[in-house]
């Protein structure tokens, strides 16, 4: 079921990130899908089940970054397709840092609010530097998770860009 939102729409299924989303007046459509508890590659499961191209369905991953860039958080996100992996060398060059590594998935639900396999890069408790794959310039949309397993947001990469002041950078490799 897919639903178009705007600014002030009564979303039903209401979560951080579709009210920052909400509150910065961007469109999205909200996708949801019925998760199931044994399926832990949350990508191809929503992939199959939205009859969406994997390539378009994006995953929000917390790193730790050593050292941290000066006057900035020792976290980043990084935002890569489901298909791929996260680059931690391209991500600590895009931040700025020596190295990244993934950050221990307790402090990743901890410092965003969310849990594991519905981490939204929207609505996060502590907003963090935040770095999207450029391989999203290339889509009209993208999807990413909307807060809880089984529900993404589809939105202009554009759109994630400037509501979350992120950058884009080559940071997905197959």
């Amino acid at each position: 079921m897919a639903k178009a939102h705007r600014r002030g729409a009564d979303t039903g299924s209401a979560t951080p990130a579709t009210v920052q989303l909400d509150a910065a007046g961007v469109a999205y459509r909200t996708r949801e899908y019925e998760h199931a508890d044994d399926v832990h590659d949350f990508g191809d499961e929503a992939a199959a089940l939205l009859d969406v191209a994997a390539e378009r369905i994006f995953k929000t991953l917390m790193v730790e970054l050593e050292p941290a860039p000066s006057r900035g958080p020792a976290l980043a996100i990084g935002i890569v397709p489901v298909t791929g992996r996260l680059d931690l060398k391209a991500l600590a060059q895009a931040a700025g840092a020596k190295r990244a590594r993934m950050a221990d998935p307790a402090t990743a639900e901890r410092k965003s609010g969310y849990v594991v396999g519905g981490i939204s890069p929207f609505g996060q408790k502590t907003p963090l530097p935040t770095y999207l794959d450029s391989s999203a310039e290339q889509a009209e949309t993208i999807l990413v998770s909307g807060g809880r397993r089984g529900f993404d947001i589809e939105l202009a990469p554009n759109d994630l860009i400037s509501v979350l002041q992120a950058h884009y950078a080559d940071i997905a490799r197959d």
